[in-house]
C-alpha cells in the first residue's frame, strides 16, 4: 500500500529539484536513479545481515555504495564528483545484472549545485523498503505525475483507457505481447495482469503451474526510442515481477534489426506527431508514408502472427484523412484485420492535449470470417473532459466493453456495425462510424433532410493580428467565442461562426456584426433557401460537429468532411421560426433562474461580541483525517461502509448533503488503513488539491486522506450547518495557507488554527433557518434550469422525429 509518507517524499523531491530540473520527466528520471540506487544498497545490506556478501557495491565499486556517500568527510564539490560517477560507471559494473546495468545505462546528473543534491539524497535517503514492493509502490505513485512528452506527439495514456483496451484484446497466458512504443510498459503490464486475473482463483495466477509462470515471464516485449523512456520501462516491469524485462531501444520505423519479429498480440499508444521532413523509414513497408502514425498502424497490422490481434490508439487523420497513404492503409486494414474501431472523447490525453483520438481493433481471423465493420462511440469515459479531468458519473465504457466482448450491437445507442463494401462505395475508406449512421438513415425528421451545403456554406474567417485591432463595438470572434473587439466587422448580423482550428467544431451565435478571425468558419446560406440563422444555429449544436475533427498538434475540423457527412433538416421558414420562438421563450427563464444560482451567495452578519473558536479547540470539534486501502487487496473493496473521494462533493453544490458514497470498503479495508469511521452529521472539507468544498454526512462515513473532517463534540452547543457555512467562507484563506509541489495542501496545524465565530445555539439555528430558506428558492431554479432545459432538448429532438 502507498503510504501518506512516501507520496509526501516523493512530493518533497520534486520540489527540490524543480529549481534545478524543471521538466517533470527529468524529476522522475532523476529519482527513479536515485530510488533504484538506494535499492541496490539496502539489498547489500540485506545480504550482509544474512552472512553473505554484497553484490551490487564491491570490489573497485565499493566506494559508490550509497551509505558512503553521507560521509560528513564528503565535502558538496566531492559528493557532486561521486555521485555523478557513480551512476555513469555503474552501467559498467560486471558484478551486477544486465537488468541494472541498462537502468544506469545514459544516467547522468544534470546540474551542479551541492545543496541541492545534498537536500535531495537525503530525502530519498528516508525511503525505506525491504522489498521491490514498497518500491513499486512508490514508482507507481512517481509515474502517476509523469508529464506529457508533447514534443513528440506522445502522451501519457490514461490508465482506464489501457485497461479498457488489454479488456477488449484480452490476450492469454501462451501468446506473445508487444508493445512497439512501449514508453512506461503501461499497456505490458496490464495484459501481464489481466493474464494473472483471468488465470486465478483465490488470488491472481494461481491456475498457472510454474512451467507456465516462468514462460509468461518472456513472452512480453517492449520497442521504444527514448533512452529514458526505456529506464523507466525497465525499473517498471521489473518492480511487477519480471527479472529480466525484454525491453529494447530500438527505432520501430526506421530500423530493420527486429523486423522478422512477429507476435500473437500487439497493444500501443504511438506518436502521433512526424517530425518536419517527415520519417525516413526503410523499404519494407506495405504502405509507402513518411507520417509516423501510418506507418505505427501499418507496422503493428504486418507484424500479427496468424490469427493475432491488436488495440491501437490513432489520432483522427487515421480515420478520415484523404491522402493517399491513409486511403491506402484504410483500405488494408478493412480488407484484412480490422474488426471494430472505438471513437473516443476529444480531451482523454488532458491536461496534455486536446487532440480526438479512436481505437482500432485488429483480428486476422475475425477479419477474415466477417462482412461488417463494428463502429463504437464512447461520448463519456468517467472523467469531464477539462484540462483537470474530473470524475464524473457518466461512464460508456462499461457498455462499449459488453458490446465488443458480445459482438452484439442490437439495441445499443452506442454501437452499429457498417458492411464492409458500403465503407469501401466512395473510394476512400472512411472509418468514421458517424458518416454511415447518419447516410444510412438512422436519424430521420419530419421534415426534408437537406445535404449541409445545400442549406449552408462554412466560409473562412480573416486574419485579423492584436497588433492590427482597433478597439471599438464589434466582437472579433474566434473559435471558442468572442476574443476581442474592433472598429470594423467582417460579417453582418446575426452571425454564426463555427471554430475551424483549436476549439474545432464549436458553434457561436452572435446577435451583432462581427469579426470572424482565421481560426474560424462563418455560415454563409445558400441563395434561395429559406432558412432562419438562429433556427439554423440550434440545429448545428446538435450535429456534433467536433466530433469530426481531425489533427495530431491543433485540431481542425474540415469543411468537406461537414458537407460529406451531416445533414439539416429544413422545415418550411413559418416553422422555424414557431421552433425558435418557443425555444427563445425557455431560453429567458433559464437565463433568469441562472442569475439567481450564479449571483446567491449567503450572507452573514458578524456580531462582533460573539465568540471565535479555532478549528482545533478539543472543547467544540476533533479534527480528523482519512486513509485509502490498497487498491491490491480486493477484499477492502465494495462492501458497505461510505468511503468519500471528492467525486462525492459535486462542485455544483454549495454544501453537499451527503447519504451515500460512490465507492465502498469493507470493516478491514477500514481496519488496515488510515481512514476513520465518521459519525453522522461530521463536516466533511476537501483540502488537497481541490481545497474547499464542503459535505455534510448523514451516514457514517470514512474519506480519503483528501480530507480534513470536523467532528462536532456537543451538538447542544453547535449546529453542524452553521459550522459548515462558517467554514465556506474561510475557503479562501484556506487556498492561501495551501502548499505542495504536485498538489497543494492544507496542513492540520494550519487548518485547526482557523477561527469561526461561535455564537449561542439559538442564534446559529435562527441563521442556519433564514439561509436554508434561501436554499431552498436557489434549488428550485436550479431545478427550474433542468426542466427548461430539457424542454429545449425536447423540442430539437422533435424536428429530427425523435
Amino acid at each position: 500500500m502507498l503510504d501518506l509518507e512516501t507520496k509526501r517524499k516523493i512530493n518533497n523531491a520534486r520540489d527540490i529539484l524543480v529549481g534545478k530540473v524543471p521538466d517533470p520527466k527529468s524529476q522522475v528520471e532523476q529519482i527513479t536513479i536515485a530510488l533504484i540506487y538506494k535499492f541496490m544498497d539496502d539489498m547489500d545490506k540485506e545480504s550482509v545481515g544474512w552472512g553473505g556478501k554484497p553484490t551490487f557495491f564491491s570490489g573497485e565499486y565499493e566506494k559508490y555504495a550509497w551509505s558512503k556517500i553521507f560521509d560528513p568527510k564528503t565535502g558538496g564539490h566531492e559528493l557532486i564528483k561521486l555521485y555523478q560517477e557513480a551512476i555513469e560507471k555503474l552501467n559498467h559494473n560486471p558484478n551486477i545484472p544486465q537488468l541494472f546495468r541498462d537502468i544506469f545505462k545514459n544516467a547522468y546528473l544534470p546540474y551542479r549545485d551541492p545543496e541541492t543534491l545534498k537536500m535531495f539524497l537525503k530525502e530519498i535517503n528516508e525511503f525505506t523498503y525491504d522489498h521491490s514492493e514498497r518500491l513499486g509502490d512508490a514508482f507507481e505513485y512517481l509515474l502517476s505525475v509523469l508529464s506529457s512528452q508533447g514534443a513528440a506527439g506522445q502522451f501519457r495514456t490514461p490508465r482506464h483507457i489501457i485497461d479498457f483496451i488489454v479488456a477488449v484484446v484480452s490476450p492469454r497466458k501462451a501468446e506473445t505481447i508487444l508493445d512497439p512504443a512501449c514508453g512506461t510498459a503501461g499497456f505490458l503490464i496490464s495484459a501481464y495482469k489481466h493474464i494473472l486475473q483471468t488465470n486465478g482463483q483465490d488470488r491472481p495466477g494461481d491456475q498457472l503451474d510454474s512451467d507456465e509462470q516462468r514462460r509468461l515471464l518472456t513472452n512480453f516485449t517492449g520497442y521504444d526510442i527514448s533512452p529514458d523512456m526505456i529506464r523507466l520501462a525497465l525499473v517498471n516491469m521489473y518492480l511487477h515481477g519480471f527479472p529480466n524485462p525484454q525491453i529494447h531501444e530500438y527505432d520501430t520505423l526506421s530500423s530493420e534489426s527486429r523486423w522478422d519479429e512477429t507476435f500473437d498480440v500487439i497493444l500501443a499508444n504511438p506518436p502521433f506527431m512526424t517530425p518536419k521532413g517527415g520519417i525516413r523509414p526503410h523499404k519494407r513497408f506495405s504502405i509507402q508514408a513518411n507520417r509516423s502514425e501510418v506507418l505505427f498502424v501499418d507496422y503493428i497490422a504486418e507484424h500479427l502472427n496468424p490469427g493475432g490481434r491488436a488495440g491501437v490508439i490513432v489520432p483522427e487523420g487515421i480515420i478520415f484523412q484523404s491522402s493517399n497513404a491513409y486511403k491506402t492503409l484504410r483500405k488494408m486494414l478493412v480488407e484484412n484485420y480490422l474488426w471494430a474501431v472505438v471513437s473516443l472523447p476529444a480531451g482523454i490525453f488532458q491536461p496534455y492535449s486536446g487532440v480526438k483520438t479512436s481505437i482500432l481493433l485488429m483480428d486476422k481471423a475475425k477479419a477474415k470470417q466477417s462482412d461488417a465493420i463494428l463502429f463504437v462511440k464512447v461520448d463519456n469515459d468517467g472523467f469531464d473532459l477539462g484540462a483537470q479531468r474530473r470524475a464524473i458519473d457518466k461512464n460508456d465504457l462499461t457498455q462499449a466493453l459488453q458490446v465488443l466482448k458480445s459482438g452484439n450491437a442490437d439495441g445499443s445507442e452506442l454501437a452499429h456495425f457498417v458492411e464492409k463494401s458500403r465503407i469501401a462505395e466512395s473510394g476512400d475508406w472512411n472509418l468514421s462510424g458517424e458518416r454511415y449512421k447518419d447516410d444510412g438513415g438512422l436519424r430521420t425528421s419530419h421534415f426534408e433532410l437537406k445535404k449541409f451545403d445545400e442549406v449552408c456554406t462554412l466560409e473562412y474567417g480573416a486574419s485579423l493580428p492584436k497588433k492590427n485591432r482597433v478597439n471599438g463595438d464589434y466582437p472579433v470572434i474566434g473559435s471558442n467565442g468572442i476574443t476581442g473587439w474592433h472598429n470594423e466587422y467582417l460579417i453582418e448580423s446575426p452571425a454564426i461562426v463555427v471554430g475551424r482550428k483549436g476549439s474545432a467544431g464549436e458553434v457561436t451565435y452572435i446577435d451583432n456584426p462581427c469579426f470572424p478571425i482565421d481560426t474560424t468558419y462563418y455560415i454563409k446560406p445558400v441563395d434561395g433557401i429559406e432558412v432562419n440563422m438562429k433556427y439554423l444555429y440550434l440545429i448545428l449544436k446538435g450535429l456534433d460537429l467536433p466530433s469530426l475533427k481531425g489533427g495530431a498538434g491543433i485540431p481542425g475540423l474540415n469543411r468537406n468532411d461537414v458537407y460529406e457527412m451531416r445533414k439539416i433538416p429544413l422545415p418550411p421558414l413559418s416553422v422555424q421560426e414557431e421552433i425558435v420562438a418557443e425555444i427563445d421563450g425557455y431560453q429567458k427563464i433559464i437565463d433568469g433562474a441562472r442569475q439567481v444560482v450564479d449571483n446567491w451567495k449567503p450572507t452573514i452578519k458578524i456580531d462582533p461580541d460573539w465568540e471565535m473558536v479555532e478549528l482545533g479547540n478539543s472543547d467544540f470539534f476533533d479534527i480528523t483525517s482519512g486513509g485509502t486501502p490498497s487498491s491490491k487487496n480486493p477484499k477492502f473493496w465494495d462492501c458497505d461502509i461510505n468511503w468519500a473521494t471528492l467525486i462525492d462533493l459535486p462542485q455544483q453544490d454549495f454544501i453537499t448533503i451527503l447519504t451515500e458514497t460512490k465507492r465502498k470498503i469493507t470493516e478491514e479495508g477500514l481496519r488496515k488503513s488510515s481512514a476513520t469511521l465518521l459519525p453522522v452529521n461530521s463536516i466533511l472539507v476537501s483540502s488537497r488539491a481541490t481545497i474547499g468544498r464542503i459535505a455534510i454526512n448523514k451516514s457514517e462515513t470514512a474519506t480519503n486522506q483528501g480530507f480534513k473532517n470536523i467532528v462536532i463534540k456537543d451538538f447542544s452547543k453547535t449546529d453542524t450547518y452553521f459550522v459548515a457555512l462558517m467554514v465556506s467562507t474561510l475557503v479562501d484563506d484556506m487556498d492561501k495557507m495551501a502548499s505542495g509541489g504536485t498538489f497543494k495542501e492544507i496542513s492540520k496545524t494550519n487548518f485547526s488554527n482557523l477561527q469561526i465565530p461561535h455564537p449561542p445555539l439559538s442564534t446559529q439555528q435562527k441563521i442556519v433557518a433564514q439561509i436554508e430558506a434561501e436554499q431552498e428558492m436557489v434549488n428550485a431554479n436550479k431545478k427550474l434550469i433542468t426542466i427548461y432545459e430539457q424542454k429545449i432538448k425536447d423540442k430539437i429532438a422533435e424536428v429530427w422525429g425523435e
